[in-house]
């Protein structure tokens, strides 16, 4: 996989790994954790959510101005990693109110802002070689992967110090009693007998005399779980940085031309690209720390940008810059789709898929026991696969016994019913990515050698469809299901919980369509971007994303408000939309990439 890439790359892979792995255990938990701890609705924690996110890829454009402007990527990227460093532990403080979390919030979001598009950028310096251009595609889908090794651990890293946390203060884990304790402390409770139920079923000291001290500790114990997971993102940012700090010398120093520095004097405005850049983070800060939600300005914003953008560049740029512009607009309904997966999918998992699974199942929910299922398998594709020395058959056939004999132990060793956390779904997506990256790689290879294999702009055509059955599956698992509109504040009634499987599936598909849209987006800026705009398209990539993510909102305003199955239709539209407004200019993006 990584035969004939320079050094540079694995420094990327693993520096980014860490940095994911802090930003993922965070993103596992944040919704969850705001209403936890503060008691928001899912409109509200949505839209913090949202603001986040935004937040997180919009200062990706000032950092890629910063970067651009002094061409320190390098310098940029380990600034960011030591400010997101700070943040995650201001999130691991237990205590603190909401307008400092959304503080420290602000600070990730500005860190990551410096980070993740420069070291985009860096990645695609390294195959401005001509001996390496070729790889460009494959080294992007390497890159991509080690975001998701990171991105699969976190959730477990999450769930596990929430759990055991209340496990040493005497409870046991229910996604549905933190909004029960709530409403009791407001005094808006209906159903008393039902949270007297439940609070019995999760106290391992035995039955509860006193719901209002409960209520309060349970709260209390449960958000300060999260907060020691922020920790533990916090400690995955340290070993990321000095990952960074230690081996970044394989990483290129982009050095400028003359032409280059005379067309950023004669071209750039940069009063004007200063106060777009001071415009998204005033924009972020308020979002934070005002609860503004106004989807609006965040599409102004990306307008400004654009017209920006257009104005400053030079008539033989001019084309590759709206190739890459319309490309933007296409993946601002994908990321407002697909990353719903941390926002109303997890709304989906706390409530609607069934609170204990069978020892089977528990499978893919305990961190042991599915590491022994993924050794299995990867075994017996070592066994099957083209190498056919003895050794390696040897080496595949000890990890499908190792495995497999592991496998069998946890499944005969769990109870016939087994309690699951709903943040452990988001784990899904990073295993499907890192065991289908190297699968959907050959695929392409194999259609390239026969000279059939889509070009980078089909093939996030192709993924915008497939997101859309992805969002398919879920709607189908909805239906006839009662829906949150309709449970006026009780909680989900068990007839009403359906099987994980469904939104395994669901991730399932969607991941493919992540691997056909965002590592060949990435390409795709770092192949047209001008030389001079490297740093800032990248940027722009992510502003795009921003705007998606502001779009999040939508999911989280509706959620209460129609049917289940009308809330994932709607994604399913703006997925076919784009994908066939994405078809409709293939030929003009082709020309440009070519």
């Amino acid at each position: 996989m990584l035969k004939g890439h320079p050094k540079g790359l694995l420094v990327a892979f693993f520096a980014n790994m860490g940095e994911r792995f802090g930003f993922y255990t965070m993103m596992a938990i944040l919704v969850l954790f705001l209403q936890v701890k503060f008691g928001l609705t899912e409109q509200e924690a949505g839209g913090h959510y949202s603001s986040f996110y935004f937040g997180i890829y919009a200062l990706a454009l000032f950092g890629g101005m910063l970067a651009d402007a002094t061409k320190k990527y390098k310098l940029v990227i380990f600034g960011g990693l030591f400010i997101m460093f700070s943040g995650y532990v201001l999130m691991a403080i237990p205590g603190v109110s909401l307008n400092l979390t959304l503080a420290s919030l602000f600070i990730i979001a500005f860190g990551n802002g410096l980070f993740k598009g420069n070291l985009q950028a860096v990645v695609g310096q390294l195959y401005d070689d001509p001996k390496y251009e070729k790889l460009r595609d494959s080294a992007f889908m390497v890159f991509y992967m080690g975001i998701n090794v990171g991105a699969f651990f976190a959730p477990f890293a999450a769930t596990g110090a929430r759990n055991w946390f209340l496990k040493t203060n005497g409870f046991l884990h229910d996604g549905s009693l933190p909004a029960l304790c709530h409403q009791y402390i407001n005094g808006t409770l209906g159903d008393v007998a039902k949270f007297q139920e439940l609070a019995n079923k999760v106290s391992l000291t035995g039955p509860i005399t006193d719901l209002s001290k409960f209520a309060n500790s349970y709260i209390n114990v449960f958000s300060t779980g999260y907060n020691y997971a922020f920790g533990i993102a916090a400690g995955a940012m340290l070993l990321s940085m000095l990952v960074y700090v230690i081996f970044n010398k394989h990483l290129p120093n982009k050095e400028v031309s003359k032409t280059e520095k005379k067309a950023q004097v004669e071209k750039k405005p940069w009063a004007f690209a200063l106060a777009l850049a001071v415009g998204v983070i005033l924009f972020s800060i308020i979002n934070f720390g005002l609860g503004v939600r106004d989807i609006a300005l965040a599409v102004g914003l990306f307008g400004i940008f654009v017209a920006w953008i257009i104005t400053v560049s030079t008539k033989e740029e001019k084309p590759r810059i709206i190739a890459l512009i319309l490309v933007f607009t296409v993946v601002i309904f994908f990321w407002m789709s697909f990353h719903q997966n941390g926002l109303t999918l997890t709304f989906f998992a706390r409530d609607y898929i069934t609170k204990e699974v069978s020892a089977f199942t528990y499978l893919f929910f305990d961190l042991w026991s599915l590491l022994a299922v993924i050794t299995t398998i990867a075994g017996l594709f070592i066994v099957i696969g083209k190498d056919k020395k003895s050794r390696t058959r040897i080496l595949g056939s000890a990890l499908t016994v190792i495995g497999g004999g592991l496998s069998y132990y946890f499944i005969s060793h769990n109870n016939a019913q087994n309690a699951i956390a709903p943040e452990v779904f988001q784990s899904f997506n990073p295993l499907f990515i890192v065991a289908l990256t190297t699968l959907v790689m050959a695929i392409f290879a194999l259609l390239n050698k026969a000279g059939i294999e889509p070009s980078t702009p089909k093939k996030i055509g192709f993924g915008m469809i497939i997101a859309a059955l992805g969002f398919l599956v879920v709607l189908i698992a909805s239906l006839n299901l009662v829906s949150p509109h309709e449970l006026n504040g009780a909680p989900v009634p068990d007839s009403s919980r359906v099987s994980p499987y469904w939104l395994i599936n669901s991730y399932l598909i969607l991941t493919f369509a992540e691997l056909f849209l965002s590592p060949m987006g990435l390409s795709f800026v770092s192949k047209v971007a001008p030389a001079r705009f490297q740093g800032l398209m990248q940027g722009g990539w992510l502003l795009a994303a921003a705007v998606g993510n502001k779009l999040l909102i939508v999911g989280s305003f509706f959620w209460g408000k129609i049917d289940l199955w009308q809330l994932w239709a709607i994604f399913i539209l703006c997925c076919l939309i784009s994908a066939a407004f994405m078809f409709s200019m293939i030929k003009r993006l082709e020309k440009v990439t070519n």
